[in-house]
This record gives C-alpha cells, structure tokens and sequence, in this order.
C-alpha cells in the first residue's frame, strides 16, 4: 500500500491528508489548546502512565462482555468463519502463477503461498508457501504482519516486502526472490519507516521516507524521495525531489506499464489530502505536469495514460475516466479523451487495466455494474460485463500480461464468488463461491431513503427477517463512514449475519453523504464546515426508521470506526436520544487537537484546521470530547481502540473516556496492545474484537431493564 493512498478504513478510518499549519503556527495551537485539557497526558500512547491507566480500564470492561455467556459463542463463530478452510483463495496474478496470501487457527499471522495457473483452476489447489509469517516472526522474536509486496517490472520475479511490527503502518522492506522463495542475501533493506519505495530498475529503488530531522510533514509522512541503488547505504541516498513540511500528506514515486512496453515513472507530492501534484522522473531530472491537483493517474494501457477525475479538467467532468497519449502527457502537450461520465445517480469506484482493456468498476444507485472498455482508432468502445445484479463487485486480480482478470461480487446475503473475466471479449465465469455462513433463507434486502434536513432523499439498505414485525421491537445495528470519498456498498455479512440475522436481529447500512456513492459531489456536500449534514443525514436514516417501525431508539444500536468513529462521537453527542447503544472503534473524537495527534495534519483537507478561524469555530460546535456534558442522559457506548494505531491513534479514546469518568458517566473502554488502525495483528484479534462488540450490543439491545433488573428479552 502506496503512503499517498492510506485511507483510514475498514474496521478504521480512511483518511485522507490536510493542509498543515507552519510549524511556529503549529506549536502555538498545540501550547493554547493544551491550556485547559486535563488529560493531554493520555496522549503520551505508550507513556508508563497511559498504559496503566489503560490496563486498569480493560481489568473494569473485558469481565463484564467477555463473562457474558454469548460471548464464547460469538467468538467462537467469529474465529470459525475467518479462519474456514473454505474461503476463497483471492488470487494475484503474478510472476506468472497466482500468489495468494492466508490466513486460519494455524498461520494466525498468515502465509504468502503460489500455485500455478493451472492449480488455481483445479477445485483444491496445490499451495507451495514462499512466506511463512509465523515461522518467520518465530525465528526473529517480532510479532510480524504482512502488509503486501512491491514487484520488479516487467520480470517480477524480485520484489519488495511490506513487513509490520504487530499492525502499525510502518513498515520494513525486504527484497525477496519468488523463484526461489527466499529474502536476497544482502538485497535491499528498508529499516522501519511510514515510507514508499517503487522500483526502477533491477538495482535501483526510488524510495521515501523518514530520511532524519526534518524529512518528516507535521502528520508524520516522508516529503523526500531518494534514488537507493543496490549494496549502497541508504546514507549515501541521493535526492532527487522535495516536497515540503507543510504538505499534509506523503511524496512518494510511482511506476506503471502497459503491455507495448511503455513505462511512466512519476512523482506524487501530496499537499493536501485530495490535492497532489504529479511529476514526470526520468533519469535526467523531474518535470512538472499540468494535471489538476484532484485528478489521479489510473493507468497505462495501449500507449494511454489513463485518469480518473474528482473535478473538472477542461471538458472532462468531475468523477469522470479520461484517457491521453503517453507522449502527449510527458511533453504537455494535448487535450484528454473522455472514456466514461457518470449521471447524477452513478459513481466510477475502480479502474483496472488487463493486456489490451480497460475495466471500470461503477456504482448505479449503490449497485455494482462493470464495464470494459476498448481503445482503437476511433476512440474508446465499451462493453457491458453480465454480472449478478444488486450486488458489490470489485477488480481482485488483473495484470497488463493477460486480458484474464479476476472479479469479486457479493450482497449482504448472497456470499462472495470469484469470476474470471475475459477482458477481450468482456465474457464472465464464476469459478469459485464461499459456502454460506449463515441462514438467509429467512432474510431479505430491502432498500429505503430518508429526508435529511435539506430535502435531499438519503438512501439506506435494511437486512431483516422476511417475517419482521413492524412494532419497532427488532433489534438493529447501524452503521456509515461519510468521509473522504469512500462509498460502502453492500458486502457479505458473514460473522454478523451468524451472530445478528440469524436470531432475528436487523441491520443497516447508511449510504450518507460525505462518502463517494454518488461521485465528489456527494463528499464535497459534507466537507469541511459543510459537515454538519453528514450527522444529520445519519440522524434522519435513523428517525425513518422508527417511523417505518422497523425498530425504535430503544432497540437501535450504532458503530463505526475510524472516520465512522467520529460519526459515532457526534451522533452520540447531538442525538442521545435516537439510540441504546453506540460503539465507538479507534476514534477521532478531539477535533480540536487531532492535528497534533498521529497522522491527524494528514487530514485537514476534510475535517478543516483550528489555525482557520470559521473551520475552528465549526470544530470546536461538532468534537464530541469538547461537547460532552455533564448531567446528560447519553446511552451508555463501549469505546474501543489499539496501542498499535499509528494513523488515528488510541489518544481520542483514552480521552473521551476520561472525560466520561469525570463526569460520572457510564461507558466502556477497551484498548487492544496490538494490530495497528485496522486491528488486523491476526485472526484472533479480529474475532475478539467482533464478539467484544456483539456481546455490548447483545446487552443493550436484546436485554432489557424490566423493573430495574435486566432479563432477556422474549
């Protein structure tokens, strides 16, 4: 994973980088806005002081979830389903076999397996193990995570290992040969660092990171890219582009190829989280392009550089796929050809390039839909790929070898299937399907819209027994994102579905704006100080909800992690009184200072900066650690994080938490030790993690207070 696109997500945030303030500007908002803050010292994240105060907080929480009955049986499901044998082996495509990286009960932490293509084909494929991560973090006492590999183009047979100590995104790069299965005997070695390193040739890596004092932007990412050639010390590393201390994300290089042979290396310097600027390397020196600051580099196919637009670029259209000559590009000259504009209701979520096609992944009303696209002396002609309609699809393998790619589709009850894609013609096989994992067979998909504040219809998806009773008795779980152009689709429910659907509870998805469902315009309506009508977009799902009675605030529990925990702290905040419960997962919650915290400066271009007067004074109305108030009758929300999070941080956390327990508030905290943003040191930290969350809601919304006691609910 390239630094430029980190996104805080998942179970955790997707986070894009912000303008950050001039250091002296910087240390004076840090020094005022520490003046009447009594827990500043929680932020010292693994502070002897911190730790205890968080070890005597887990002691008080994991009894009361994990001495809970359910909670065994919520684990116990949990761990069975991400650790099944038969899951799908997600393919990637790669040196010419398909590369696959597992994880179950006996390679907690993973390994990284080939087989041919041929094998990949056979019902039960023959797996040869070219990493054991396990084996590996065994012989060298660290507790390693796989983070993903870099290959030497166009051979592939060298490439660079991403390797975590226990989750954060930090990593560590080492060369290793897939021929052979083997780390090169003094090859390249990049000591850990939140840092990028591309290829150029067999003995030449163009690499940034944290070079020393100074190297590093207020949100902790590289802003100089060196030229590191083979047995040379990094020492010895000779620059060839700077960014600056201000920009609020990383600089980083980048490769790409097509199958004519035509290769594109360029610069990225990130100023602002969706801002960058593109630069052309080659060896003589770096050039500027004219490309806008919100149009990215997609791709290289048939001698075209491909892009994909999050705001107009002459006549291309915001949220639109356009195409240039690569020789057009490098020399400035030239206009760009559009290939795909989406209506109102239809966003472009991926672009891929195959041998000789373009594949562009679309949403149409937050359903999948795929399209190939042909370039030739007429332009572009596209294809509609025949795909299982109301579901989420997404490119999991292609390569510019072979017009062969492999797709992804799934629903929320339909589980996922692999398809193999034949680019050239645009005709699709499923090949392989995870066994369900849950009883559907009762449940449906239904989806509704909510009228936010402003009249704008808001969509969301409810999953439900077939037989619910609309009395607003159904216990519901509900979640968003709405930030930083993400959009979340319908996906598999899996472990939720066992645990939650199957005993009648209901969930849903909130498709608020903020997130890229319906192209920039949908995350450029909620950015900023504009960002009030994301919460109230998620509030207005919640109210149609009850007037449907398809549940009630009394059965209603939300979550949301990362951006989605600060949705959560301010729902919680604004609306105590729309919800039971409400689970908070490694949070941003102190608006006022998230800048000095972690990767936090990496994130003004969506959230605003204190150092501008009107982005303050909306921060300070909306931060939940600012606004919680004594006397108030919140639910009581199970706030959860990591020690490991190195983007966000367990800092917002341990300090609402605190002010909570101030303030005589109920709450639940708990801090895991490991697995970084995404909570993903292993399997069995992602399962405690679910059936910690389930057993909180299992509490609060199945049992309920009948003459102050708390039985289970009939």
């Amino acid at each position: 994973m390239r630094l430029h696109d980190l996104l805080l997500a998942g179970a955790a945030l997707a986070a894009p980088v912000a303008l950050a303030a001039p250091p002296a500007v910087a240390q004076t908002a840090r020094m005022t806005n520490t003046t009447d803050d009594p827990y500043v010292w929680l932020e010292d994240k693994d502070g002897a002081k911190p730790l205890a105060w968080v070890e005597a907080e887990n002691a008080r929480t994991l009894p009361r979830l994990q001495n809970d009955s359910r909670y065994a049986t919520y684990y116990r499901q949990a761990l069975d389903i991400a650790s099944a044998k038969d899951r799908i082996p997600m393919p990637n495509q790669l040196y010419g076999r398909i590369y696959n990286f597992w994880r179950d009960q006996a390679h907690p932490h993973g390994i990284f397996r080939w087989t041919t293509e041929a094998g990949y084909a056979a019902p039960q494929p023959n797996w040869t193990t070219a990493l054991d991560i396990d084996a590996l973090g065994k012989a060298e006492g660290k507790t390693w995570v796989f983070k993903g590999i870099s290959a030497l183009q166009p051979d592939e047979r060298l490439c660079l290992i991403a390797l975590s100590e226990g989750g954060e995104d930090a990593v560590t790069y080492r060369e290793f040969d897939l021929e052979n299965g083997q780390f090169v005997p003094n090859g390249f070695v990049l000591p850990t660092s939140k840092q990028d390193a591309t290829w150029i040739d067999r003995d030449t890596l163009l690499v940034a990171r944290d070079w020393g004092q100074g190297t590093l932007t207020q949100s902790g990412y590289p802003f100089v890219v060196k030229i590191v050639k083979r047995g040379q010390p990094l020492a010895q590393a000779v620059e060839v582009f700077r960014g600056a201390p201000g920009d609020q994300v990383s600089t980083g290089a980048n490769l790409i190829t097509d199958a004519q042979g035509n290769r594109l290396v360029y610069i990225t310097r990130g100023r602002t989280f969706f801002g960058s600027d593109k630069l052309i390397w080659t060896p003589t020196g770096v050039k500027p392009t004219t490309l806008p600051q919100r149009t990215s580099i997609a791709g290289l196919m048939d001698g075209q550089v491909v892009f994909q637009t999050s705001e107009p670029w002459g006549a291309i259209p915001e949220g639109a796929v356009a195409a240039m000559p690569l020789a057009d590009f490098v020399a400035g000259r030239g206009q760009p050809t559009l290939v795909f504009a989406p209506n109102k209701r239809q966003s472009v979520e991926q672009v891929a390039v195959t041998r000789n096609r373009l594949i562009v992944e679309t949403l149409d009303n937050v359903r999948g839909r795929a399209l190939v696209f042909s370039h030739g002396a007429g332009g572009w002609t596209s294809r509609q790929v025949a795909l299982p309609d109301n579901a989420s699809i997404a490119v999991a393998s292609s390569t510019d070898r072979s017009d062969k790619a492999f797709l992804t589709v799934n629903g929320f009850l339909d589980p996922t299937s692999l398809w193999t894609l034949d680019a050239a013609d645009a005709r699709v096989e499923k090949v392989r399907s995870l066994p369900p994992k849950f009883d559907a067979s009762n449940a449906v998909v239904e989806q509704f819209e909510a009228t936010s504040t402003d009249g704008t219809r808001i969509p969301y998806f409810i999953v439900h027994r077939r037989d619910v009773k609309l009395d607003g008795s159904t216990p519901t779980i509900m979640t968003a994102y709405g930030g930083f152009e993400l959009s979340r689709t319908p996906t598999y429910l899996g472990s939720t579905g066992k645990i939650w659907i199957e005993q009648g509870g209901s969930f849903v998805l909130a498709n608020i704006r903020g997130g890229g469902e319906f192209g920039p315009a949908w995350h450029e309506a909620g950015r900023k100080t504009k960002r009030q009508i994301i919460y109230d977009d998620f509030a207005a799902v919640a109210r149609d909800l009850s007037a449907r009675k398809l549940t009630s605030p009394a059965r209603l529990g939300i979550y949301g992690g990362s951006n989605g925990g600060l949705l959560m702290g301010v729902e919680f905040n604004q609306h105590p009184d729309l919800w039971r419960a409400v689970s908070i997962g490694v949070p941003l919650l102190d608006m006022i200072r998230y800048e000095h915290i972690a990767a936090g400066a990496s994130w003004v271009d969506e959230y605003g900066s204190v150092t501008v007067p009107e982005e303050k004074a909306f921060l300070e109305k909306i931060s939940p650690y600012q606004n919680l108030k004594r006397g108030v009758a919140y639910p009581e929300p199970y706030i959860w994080t990591t020690t490991k999070d190195d983007r966000v941080g367990p800092q917002h956390a341990r300090k609402f938490a605190a002010r909570m327990k101030e303030y005589g508030l109920p709450y639940l905290f708990y801090e895991d030790t490991a697995g970084g943003h995404s909570g993903d040191a292993d399997i069995a930290q992602g399962a405690k993690l679910a059936a910690l969350q389930m057993t909180y809601f299992s509490q609060k919304l199945i049992d309920q207070p009948v003459g102050g006691a708390v039985q289970a609910a009939k």
